[in-house]
């Protein structure tokens, strides 16, 4: 673009574009189904796991 062209035409800056949010995106391995259950063979998952179902089933008659 030469500057000619600039005056006359004026310069148009593109702006940034909008990324579309994905929601429903796990993002922390404490959240993932395998981590909260203990499936994957960790001592600290299968602990946090027995820790879970007892608060889950505390008030259960």
């Amino acid at each position: 673009m030469s500057i000619e062209d600039a005056m006359m035409g004026g310069i148009i800056f593109k702006g940034k574009k909008e990324k579309p949010k994905e929601e429903a995106k796990v993002k922390t391995k404490a959240k993932k189904k395998t981590y909260i259950t203990g499936l994957h063979n960790s001592g600290a998952a299968k602990m946090k796991a027995e820790i879970r179902r007892k608060r889950a089933n505390r008030h259960k008659k």
